[in-house]
């Protein structure tokens, strides 16, 4: 027999697999960080950290470098392609992708391909924080979209990036408004509603988890603006956009949805 892939094969990895309880991350749980990196989201990069390293991120060599070589390869095609979905310009994406893969073919160890995936992860994250802030604003409003990238996980007021940029609460809400178009308040709450979508799409987090990853001050009033936001409530996007993984989503959320 060739050593062509055949469908007697594919059988007999797949009866392996599940003899050995052994499976492939689901394509929601795979593609999440993907999806984490096109938004420019910082937690991306912790996300991609961890299904790098997970133990069901694929046998493809049976040398752990080479395995470790050819995931990365796959990881950064995909990453690529996410942040040009993203808005980055095809070119420049195509090029960081091809330097990062010369640079891992050189490396010699598992700890140092993992290393340098982590450090693609950020580069990307970071091209994709920047494309946010595209237009020329001034140095304290690019502090502030820094600053709430940063802290989108935790309650944040106008007076704490008053005080990280230097100048009064007052001034500071209407520079924003005029470079960005928008009052800081309704920056903050545009983004955490996309992660919120993220979150929606790409997990199982019930909505009173979400709520509180996202600083909400309550499940009732997280559905209440993700509603007047996106004409959706929670449940109904979640039901519509969901990328199916085989889970039963609905017995983690309460019927408030």
């Amino acid at each position: 027999m060739d050593g062509t892939i055949n469908e007697k094969k594919l059988r007999y990895m797949e009866y392996l697999h599940r003899e050995t309880a052994d499976r492939h991350h689901t394509h929601t749980e795979d593609m999440y960080q993907y999806d984490l990196l096109r938004m420019g989201e910082p937690k991306a990069v912790d996300e991609g950290i961890r299904m790098f390293s997970s133990n069901l991120t694929g046998h493809i060599s049976d040398d752990p470098l080479r395995n470790y070589k050819y995931l990365f390869v796959a990881s950064i095609t995909l990453a690529s392609r996410s942040v040009i979905a993203g808005g980055m310009d095809a070119e420049r994406a195509y090029n960081i992708s091809d330097l990062y893969i010369l640079k891992m073919d050189t490396l010699q160890s598992v700890d140092e391909v993992k290393a340098l995936h982590a450090d693609m992860f950020a580069f990307y994250a970071r091209e994709m924080t920047a494309l946010d802030k595209a237009e020329v604003y001034s140095k304290p409003v690019v502090l502030c979209i820094d600053y709430i990238y940063n802290h989108l996980y935790e309650t944040i007021r106008v007076e704490d990036l008053a005080e990280q940029v230097h100048l009064n609460r007052s001034y500071l809400s209407t520079l924003f408004k005029k470079e960005t178009g928008q009052p800081v308040s309704a920056y903050i709450l545009s983004k955490r509603i996309e992660a919120a979508q993220n979150m929606l799409r790409f997990s199982d987090y019930s909505y009173a988890e979400i709520a509180a990853i996202l600083a909400f001050s309550s499940q009732s009033h997280f559905i209440r603006v993700f509603q007047s936001k996106t004409g959706y409530t929670p449940k109904k996007f979640r039901n519509k956009f969901f990328r199916d993984s085989g889970q039963d989503q609905t017995h983690r959320d309460a019927p408030a949805g």
